[in-house]
């Protein structure tokens, strides 16, 4: 059987043939180099100090394509210009945020905050990012942590239900300094929260990072242990008897005038927020009760330095009064340099200044006890309290 000679390749053929190659072998190329440059972001992103590994699981493995976007800006550990009034306080301007987002999965948002924070801020809009507390009450996160675990609702099968926020306060060696970390996770799909064994995936990221940060800016801080349960954050119609309360309610009393009979509350356990709402039988809210510690103290008296509706008679000024006459306020002052406690009651229906027949008395009762109560929790001194 004679063979077929096949036809030599033109000049034209051999170039065209070189040149689809050469094309070939440059889009592999942008293909590596693309791949490589995510997992560069992602190493990256946050200074750093974000889990790659935990984050990569959360949002699909390592097939996922992920979105990065990354900004650091700030010191962390220097000190204010001294004022005339011989000031001088460390100020932080440490400001680090990075999304990761996965498409068809849901993203990974974190900050990362130095406290305190220059006076200049002051009064114009949030210090930190805020961790969702009005529909629902953010619990602690236990083991060891300062931190919260926060959702807009804990309700089965909400738009919401794959959506927490995790919050980790690391109090720093160095007197007065803190950094506070706080990571929103949104998944899609069959994830719930209602799910004990899915909660704990929600805090990981946060605590890992707050390890990292804790080395990356020599905070120093004592750290928690591995957080394996965390509890739902409580609900509005999630109300008991106020002289059966054990947690952030406990000791504050009932008021017959007021009709409060009933309390939503949380376990204290160190968190650098705490809620107790007072209701009436069947639970309709009357009264909120706030003991605000550390970074979220300093955010919340910031928002009254430059609010001039009470001629300067507010938290920014003094550590204990009456704000119109919609709220009381305490404060504590508390150990290793940290910012003073601060402690609100509010009628939780208040609309400005109208009030109808406010039963001061008891309000200042009430704050007492809580702030009292939370002071000695956290290892403050006993609270200034509010005159009639």
């Amino acid at each position: 059987m004679a063979l077929t000679r096949r036809p030599a390749l033109t000049r034209r053929q051999v170039r065209a043939l070189v040149a689809v190659a050469v094309a070939l072998a440059t889009l592999t190329g942008a293909f590596v180099w693309f791949s490589g440059s995510e997992d560069r972001a992602l190493d990256g992103a946050c200074d750093g100090v974000l889990p790659t590994g935990e984050v990569r699981a959360l949002l699909g493995g390592d097939e996922a394509g992920l979105d990065v976007t990354n900004r650091t800006e700030g010191t962390f550990g220097g000190k204010a210009a001294k004022t005339g009034q011989g000031g001088g306080k460390r100020a932080n301007t440490l400001s680090v945020h990075c999304r990761i987002a996965a498409e068809g999965t849901g993203h990974i948002a974190v900050s990362i905050a130095g406290s305190p924070r220059p006076r200049a801020e002051y009064g114009y809009g949030e210090l930190y990012t805020a961790v969702p507390a009005r529909r629902t009450l953010p619990v602690p996160l236990g083991h060891g942590w300062s931190g919260l675990f926060a959702t807009e609702t804990a309700r089965l099968d909400d738009a919401e239900d794959g959506t927490a926020t995790t919050a980790v306060l690391l109090d720093c060696a160095r007197r007065g300094d803190s950094l506070l970390i706080t990571v929103e996770t949104a998944l899609r799909g069959a994830t719930t929260l209602d799910d004990p064994a899915v909660r704990p995936d929600f805090v990981r990221t946060a605590t890992a990072t707050a390890r990292a940060a804790n080395d990356h800016w020599g905070c120093g801080a004592r750290l928690g242990k591995p957080v394996r349960t965390v509890g739902l954050p409580v609900n509005e119609d999630e109300y008991e008897p106020l002289l059966g309360a054990g947690g952030t309610c406990a000791a504050v009393p009932t008021a017959a005038r007021s009709a409060v009979s009933t309390a939503r509350e949380t376990a204290r356990d160190r968190a650098p927020l705490e809620s107790c709402v007072l209701g009436t039988r069947d639970g309709s809210p009357l009264y909120r009760l706030e003991a605000y510690y550390g970074p979220y103290a300093e955010d919340a008296r910031s928002q009254y330095t430059r609010d001039y509706d009470y001629e300067n008679v507010t938290p920014a000024e003094k550590p204990a009064g009456r704000l119109g006459r919609s709220a009381y306020w305490a404060g504590a002052t508390c150990p290793h340099g940290a910012e003073p406690a601060l402690y609100l009651i509010r009628a939780d229906a208040a609309d400005g200044e109208t009030r109808r027949r406010p039963d001061l008395a008891y309000e200042r009762a009430a704050l007492a006890a809580f702030a009292a109560a939370s002071a000695e929790h956290h290892g403050c001194a006993a609270p200034t309290l509010p005159k009639g």
